[in-house]
């Protein structure tokens, strides 16, 4: 016969644990012998560990009182869905791990990895930190409205990128963040901005310029978050409407402001 002492450490629990199980009616409390201690079988530490065991798997107390009275099949039933519920939970936790993973590598948490391969291609050619951060941010909206079309529109990107007037453009734009609005630098890239756009459209068509074909309020919310982390951007497209084109997210073709510098 076994002292709550040695109950509590055959079974792994605290005598804390086991008079707390005696409170709530889980296991019976065995009468006192004649020098006034209770004895417990070898029973009542199996019982003891079905208990521990079903409340360690996050079974509440009063279902473990209502498993412990079932009869072997019920049990063996009940305890085979505690399980498929556990593996369920493990399941929902190994995507939190690989979220919190993607999470420490920055722009992979919500962005496909060609659109990040991309942002680090400019980083490279030492595009300023903030129009990566602008070009990111329109990414995540626009890759979460169509990400059958990033592949699509990567492509073009990269290809665009291997063009050095359109790698020059962002970098003249870099310098220009940190001047007010009537910055020179801003007339003349508006200027180069206009020319590049244009041979391009000449050359493939007003298509290959612009096909993101996505809702108006989507292209408003975006160019918003352009122009917020690029407050030059908003000025820019002031001088490239004058110059036949308007929009940053979605580029169109427009009527030259007359007047303006061709």
């Amino acid at each position: 016969m076994l002292t709550i002492g040695e109950l509590a450490s055959y079974a792994g629990v605290t005598v804390r644990a086991v008079r707390h199980y005696h409170a709530k009616g889980l296991l019976p409390e065995p009468d006192r012998d004649h020098s006034g201690y209770r004895r417990y079988d070898a029973g009542a530490v199996i019982e003891q560990i079905k208990i521990r065991t079903l409340a360690e798997a996050g079974v509440p107390l009063a279902r473990v009182r209502e498993l412990l009275r079932a009869g072997e099949e019920e049990f063996a039933a009940a305890v085979a869905d505690i399980d498929r519920r556990l593996q369920a939970e493990i399941r929902e936790r190994q995507r939190h791990r690989e979220r919190i993973a993607r999470l420490a590598s920055g722009d992979s948490l919500v962005l496909p990895q060609e659109v990040v391969e991309y942002l680090d291609r400019l980083r490279a050619l030492g595009v300023d930190e903030r129009i990566v951060q602008a070009e990111r941010d329109g990414w995540i909206p626009l890759a979460a409205h169509s990400p059958e079309r990033v592949p699509e529109w990567m492509s073009r990107k990269r290809e665009q990128l291997d063009d050095p007037r359109l790698v020059d453009f962002y970098l003249t734009l870099g310098q220009a963040l940190d001047r007010a609005d009537d910055d020179p630098r801003l007339v003349e890239l508006a200027d180069k901005l206009a020319a590049y756009i244009t041979r391009m459209a000449d050359e493939r068509g007003e298509d290959y310029v612009d096909d993101t074909d996505i809702e108006l309020p989507l292209v408003k919310l975006m160019d918003t978050l352009a122009f917020d982390t690029v407050p030059p951007a908003r000025r820019l497209i002031e001088l490239l409407k004058q110059r036949g084109w308007t929009g940053w997210t979605k580029l169109e073709r427009v009527a030259p402001t007359p007047g303006a510098t061709p």
